[in-house]
Parts: C-alpha cells; structure tokens; sequence
C-alpha cells in the first residue's frame, strides 16, 4: 500500500499539514468554507472560483480565506 505523503501550508496564519496533491476546492469544501461569500488569497494571488478545482496545493502554499461582510 503506497503512504500518501504529507505537506505542510498556511491558511490564515495557521500551519496544517495536508494530503499531498489536494486540490484547493476539495480542501476548502472539507473545511466547508461557502465559495460564493469568500475571496481566495493563494500565495498572495487572488484566485478565480472558475480555475480553483484545477489547482493543486503545494509544500508552503499560503492561503488566505477573506469573508465578505454585509453592512451599512
């Protein structure tokens, strides 16, 4: 039986050590983090929702999951 490897990357400020080879939509429907309220931040970059199933996470990724907020 093979050993998935892990990696390590940062999602807002803390460390998690992840599957290796995850894409960023499995992991942030694992997280259950609702797409259409969020702005994704990988590594600095804002990501388009229509490209985040093609994306795979890597060793070191920083990402940051901003909430938009209602008000007035």
């Amino acid at each position: 039986m093979k050993k998935i490897k892990k990696i390590k990357i940062k999602i807002n400020g803390k460390f998690l050590m992840i599957n290796e080879n995850l894409s960023l939509s499995f992991f942030l429907k694992q997280l259950k983090i609702p797409l259409q309220k969020v702005a994704i931040e990988l590594n600095q970059e804002i990501i388009d929702k229509n490209k985040i199933k093609n994306i795979k996470l890597k060793k070191n990724d920083k990402i940051e999951v901003v909430h938009f907020i209602g008000g007035g």
